[in-house]
């Protein structure tokens, strides 16, 4: 097997088992909370959404750090350093006596691992470029594939040996996915004069700067439009299902419609980005995900939403890969863990703000509304996608 495919079935291998360890928490984190000595509903759920929280927004902070020190040092050891952080943080969250433990773990969590954004740097930089657009639409494959995943095996586990043991069970893999790890093949030499360079100085050499900001910015845009929608999802179905006794069941079926579309599609979209260029695949998944999320606004079934879901899940698919790949075309290699780095906070960035503002937003002016306000902002997007990276880029070398 070729170098560069063996980085990547080892990296895609350790995104899944991260993928499932990072969203395990997801059903059980209120009860651990609760098992905490914290009584009221309110609070376990307070406790729990700024417990969960926490780890976005540590990660939107340090991985820029992280992203120079691998300009610096080299992508393996950034790899190897977030999976070892990794799976000893989560061994030492099922030894927590404290909520207040919980949270300062979860923001030692983000601040020292940032699995995927030192993960994404190395493949990027040790994949051929002619098949770079199906390496991040496979890497993409596994951190969904995992992120479907961990929630239903991490609620098994904790039934099955406690809270507390399944903690220690997905660490104790995840520094299993450190040893695979070790055997990493990189090629990149850190530049001493890159390693020197300040953040506006690293920015000022870059050859489309525009256009890396505009990519940062489709970041934001993307996972806001996706985190505002999630956590109120089940509240729509139960609008539009009123009368429904199977109202989790359904709206299980609805979310696991778009993580599936995205497992099946990004290597397809992936391998389509590199023969046709990743702006075109851009664009036209961002004028999919705009123009479906209108008829979402309008259902009345959640078939309807289960079927709309899994086409915008196809068009997810192939955002964040292409995003990624384009990164990789428009930025000198030896700034690329840094300018990764600022990507990576840009996605924590949108999910932080869409959680937080997609609520209240909802709240003021209706849930089906608020499919018509990220329909616009998508649909802008793509608007700038196509005059900045169709129109502009189009002479840009794709090798």
């Amino acid at each position: 097997m070729e170098k560069w495919k063996r980085n990547l079935f080892i990296c895609c291998i350790a995104s899944f088992i991260t993928s499932i360890g990072m969203s395990q928490m997801q059903p059980i984190l209120p009860l651990y909370v609760h098992e905490m000595g914290i009584e009221d509903p309110s609070d376990v759920a307070r406790w729990s959404g700024l417990i969960f929280g926490a780890n976005f927004i540590s990660l939107a902070i340090f991985s820029p750090i992280w992203g120079r020190l691998s300009d610096k040092y080299g992508r393996k050891p950034m790899v190897l350093r977030a999976s070892a952080a990794l799976g000893t943080v989560m061994i030492l969250l099922g030894f927590a006596q404290s909520v207040h433990q919980l949270l300062l773990l979860r923001l030692m969590q983000g601040s020292l691992s940032g699995f995927q954004a030192a993960a994404i740097p190395l493949i990027a930089s040790e994949t051929p470029k002619k098949h770079s657009g199906w390496a991040m639409g496979m890497f993409f494959t596994a951190q969904v594939s995992g992120g479907l995943l961990g929630p239903v095996f991490g609620g098994w586990l904790a039934e099955v040996i406690g809270i507390r043991h399944s903690f220690w069970f997905i660490g104790s893999c995840c520094l299993l996915g450190f040893c695979a790890l070790t055997q990493l093949h990189e090629t990149f030499r850190p530049s001493p004069i890159a390693a020197t360079l300040t953040l506006r100085e690293s920015f000022a050499r870059l050859p489309h700067r525009t256009a890396v900001l505009g990519l940062f910015l489709t970041t934001v845009l993307l996972h806001f439009s996706l985190t505002c929608i999630s956590p109120i999802l089940t509240v729509y179905i139960q609008e539009i299902t009123p009368d429904s006794e199977h109202i989790a069941l359904i709206s299980g079926a609805v979310f696991s419609s778009s993580g599936l579309a995205s497992m099946l599609f990004a290597s397809r979209l992936g391998n389509l980005a590199d023969r046709i260029s990743s702006q075109y695949v851009l664009g036209g998944c961002l004028l999919l995900a705009g123009l479906v999320s209108i008829p979402q606004g309008l259902v009345t079934a959640p078939w309807q939403l289960a079927l709309l879901r899994f086409v915008h899940g196809i068009a997810i698919a192939g955002l964040m890969p292409s995003c990624n790949n384009l990164i990789r075309m428009l930025t000198p290699p030896e700034s690329l863990g840094r300018i990764y780095g600022f990507n990576q906070s840009s996605q924590f960035i949108g999910m932080f703000t869409g959680a937080f503002f997609g609520g209240s937003i909802a709240a003021e002016i209706g849930i089906s509304h608020l499919f018509f306000i990220v329909a616009a902002l998508l649909l802008l997007n793509a608007g700038w996608v196509y005059w900045n990276l169709i129109h502009r880029l189009q002479a840009a070398p794709q090798e």
